[in-house]
């Protein structure tokens, strides 16, 4: 896969990083569950740039 494509699929993730993750604060009022979510992106990320 292309260096190009990587920085595609990072940037991409990027969006529901920081959107999501001020969603999840709002919701529980914690930066527990932003860590965990964050957690579950990147290793969605990891998963598909790894391929």
């Amino acid at each position: 896969m292309s260096i190009t494509r990587k920085l595609g699929i990072l940037i991409f993730f990027m969006v529901p990083a920081i959107i999501g993750g001020g969603i999840v604060y709002h919701a529980f009022h914690a930066y527990t569950p932003v860590v965990v979510y964050e957690l579950v992106l990147y290793l969605i990320a990891g998963g598909f740039l790894s391929r």
